[in-house]
């Protein structure tokens, strides 16, 4: 399944219908009377927070959703049937915005969550509605009111408690394959992540939900690279893990690099809490090991831990340390197996 986290849709309510003018005429009956029935009210469009989705690939095979008009009064006090709605059916953790891709509609960020996006037509009502003392005769009816018609976007913002962070080739895929059964691709050249990988992540009988995002370069708030695109994918996690690559020439410079990149997005995402990791140190010897160590914290202002993916060298303190920056209300606990009794 592709990966999609943007789309527009064109969506339009029901028109409602229009009121009936009619007498009863019924052999034998003198006074009859009016007796036309209102219109059937248009159907709205909706927006529902569903679960397995994790992509709007569903939105580019089709853009226009136009819910059904109401059916017009008629004689005998008959009411015309209400027209059928229509559910957008989204993944939880998508916005709704207006046209000008600004203005913030809906948030649909629980499971089950619905938004009215366009509300159906009133139906107009029949002369029946208009009868009175003074006027038993009524010969007019409403017309039912338009729908609503709107240009929107959709924008996916994947729900995860901990969000990577890194230049290229920092690690990110890798330590996401070895802590979680996602399989992401993996290889030793650039930008092998084109879309973003969750993976449930578990550690001393509880879960969380990972969230690998391409790598970020230098520039890529004006354009450059891809990762940029995707940062609003992390926006919603509890910590941000940033991994910088130890085999690197330039550990400072890359660390700074991802920094600057998250001030320059905006928003919270510089200030949310960060767990800074020195990775890949399987392929570094002790001196080189230390020079990198001193270069990222000097850089970082703050305490670097040390890992290895491949090597599963320091991955379990590393999820512990994101474990205890992850409120407990976000956590999955695991039920505790009870260990077998023994027997001789």
């Amino acid at each position: 399944m592709k990966f999609l986290d943007l789309c527009k849709v064109y969506i339009r309510s029901g028109a409602g219908g229009g009121g009936c003018v009619s007498f009863r005429r019924e052999k034998y009956i003198e006074y009859g009377g009016p007796d036309g029935g209102d219109g059937g009210g248009g159907g709205s469009v909706w927006a529902e927070a569903v679960d397995g989705l994790n992509t709007l690939i569903d939105f580019r095979y089709q853009q226009h959703f136009f819910a059904r008009n109401g059916q017009p009064g008629m004689g005998k006090q008959r009411t015309g049937k209400d027209g059928e709605d229509i559910i957008l059916l989204v993944p939880v953790g998508t916005e709704v915005l207006d046209e000008d891709q600004e203005t913030v509609i809906a948030d649909m960020t629980e499971l089950g969550q619905r938004v009215e996006l366009a509300r159906g037509g009133n139906g107009g009502f029949g002369n029946l509605h208009f009868k009175s003392a003074t006027n038993q005769a009524p010969r007019r009816a409403n017309a039912g009111q338009d729908g609503v018609e709107r240009t929107l976007w959709l924008r996916l913002k994947l729900i995860a408690d901990v969000g990577l962070l890194g230049m290229p080739n920092a690690g990110k895929s890798t330590f996401l394959a070895a802590t979680s059964n996602a399989r992401p691709k993996i290889a030793d050249y650039p930008f092998t992540t084109l879309h973003p990988n969750l993976g449930v992540v578990g550690v001393d009988n509880t879960e969380f939900v990972v969230a690998d995002i391409p790598g970020l370069i230098q520039g890529a708030h004006e354009g450059r690279g891809i990762g940029d695109r995707f940062l609003g994918h992390v926006e919603r996690c509890a910590v941000l893990l940033h991994l910088v690559d130890g085999t690197s020439e330039t550990v400072a410079e890359d660390y700074q690099t991802i920094i600057t990149e998250l001030e320059a997005y905006g928003g919270e995402l510089a200030q949310k809490p960060r767990i800074t990791v020195l990775n890949k140190i399987d392929a570094l010897d002790e001196e080189e090991q230390a020079t990198a160590l001193k270069d990222l914290e000097k850089a970082s202002r703050g305490p670097v831990m040390q890992m290895s993916g491949v090597a599963q060298t320091g991955v379990t303190d590393v999820l512990r340390m994101l474990r205890g920056q992850i409120d407990d209300d976000r956590l999955r606990m695991l039920p505790v197996q009870e260990e077998a009794p023994w027997r001789p």
